[in-house]
């Protein structure tokens, strides 16, 4: 897939650094004031996109506090946490859309959103949004999926816990309903994620087998997992971010702060200038330090007609003498003219 994909003034793809995504979330804890000064951060790391999430309560979930809509899991952030109440508290409210992305675009940056159902997608329409998420636990939503798809807008597309077969029917509708450009994240999703789940190798097979882009939702913690993934292959890269971790949040215990966000936008983009093309030999920056490798030397003052010795012929640095692989057919050989000690052995 060698395609570029433009989202506003930015071009995805293999021949430009990773595109760096900050996801609010719900991190603003119910403060529009606190979700602008969240934009303003993202905007100083240099990450190139904001996305938030574009839900309510009632349009992720039914209002029922027991059985199955109560999260019943020990190593989850939100264990006893009912659906409904979660996102209640983790929503953007809709009417803070606009004002969150008037902000992000005079700041530079791209904002976008996550729909969770299709009124959803048609405010965000309204929105204007230059592309879509489709988060992992929709990645099976057919319906959604196809929504999204006929704005004929990019999507990204989260695939945890999606087989391949599931992959296949998500990466079939949203082509047949109208959208060219997809964008795959290998995702893992536990809240946070461990680098031994992560299985980042998926990458380079999944971007084959799919035949689109493919980058990383990261939800490990620190840069290291993300700066690995460039080297497989990740055009893009998503990470939560939250100002400060010890002031809460529902997803600040895995949220990047903005110190650590900055990192990953310098990183990331290291690991992609250093994966170059197959090469060998100097490179033109390397060509100066040619002069420092190994070559043949007086070791001592050599007349006319001595023989090479180990005593008076030395392999040394600098590199202005004979390749040191003529060193030992030299040996024995009679000088074809005078030699000072420290002078370059040649050819003549």
């Amino acid at each position: 897939m060698d395609k570029d994909i433009r989202i506003a003034d930015c071009l995805i793809g293999p021949g430009h650094k990773p595109f760096i995504i900050a996801e609010m979330s719900g991190n603003h804890n119910q403060s529009l004031d606190r979700a602008l000064e969240i934009v303003e951060a993202v905007a100083r790391t240099g990450a190139d996109s904001l996305k938030i999430q574009t839900y309510t309560a009632d349009t992720l979930t039914l209002k029922v506090k027991s059985g199955d809509f109560v999260i019943k899991d020990p190593n989850s952030l939100w264990n006893g946490e009912s659906l409904y109440e979660l996102y209640s508290k983790a929503y953007t409210p809709w009417e803070w859309h606009e004002p969150i992305f008037t902000r992000a675009k005079e700041l530079g940056l791209i904002p976008f959103s996550t729909p969770f159902d299709e009124t959803a997608v048609d405010f965000l329409e309204d929105l204007d949004v230059p592309f879509y998420k489709i988060a992992s636990f929709e990645n099976n939503d057919i319906p959604l999926i196809e929504k999204v798809a006929s704005t004929g807008k990019p999507m990204i597309i989260s695939t945890g816990m999606a087989s391949v077969a599931e992959l296949d029917e998500t990466v079939r509708a949203a082509r047949g309903a109208g959208c060219n450009d997809i964008v795959l994240l290998k995702c893992t999703s536990t809240y946070p994620a461990t680098p031994e789940n992560t299985n980042i190798s998926t990458i380079p097979h999944m971007r084959e087998l799919f035949n689109c882009h493919v980058g990383l939702s990261d939800h490990t913690m620190g840069t290291g997992v993300s700066v690995a993934s460039v080297a497989l292959g990740a055009t893009v890269i998503e990470k939560h971010f939250v100002i400060d971790r010890s002031e809460g949040g529902v997803d600040a215990a895995f949220s990047m702060e903005p110190g650590e966000m900055k990192a990953l936008v310098e990183e990331t983009e290291r690991a992609w200038k250093s994966l170059g093309t197959v090469k060998y030999g100097p490179t033109k920056a390397e060509e100066n330090s040619l002069q420092f490798r190994r070559s043949i030397y007086a070791a001592k003052d050599i007349k006319k007609g001595d023989r090479y010795t180990p005593e008076n012929i030395r392999v040394v640095r600098p590199g202005f003498g004979m390749k040191p692989k003529y060193y030992k057919n030299l040996l024995g050989k009679e000088a074809e003219k005078d030699f000072n000690f420290g002078d370059p052995i040649k050819f003549l």
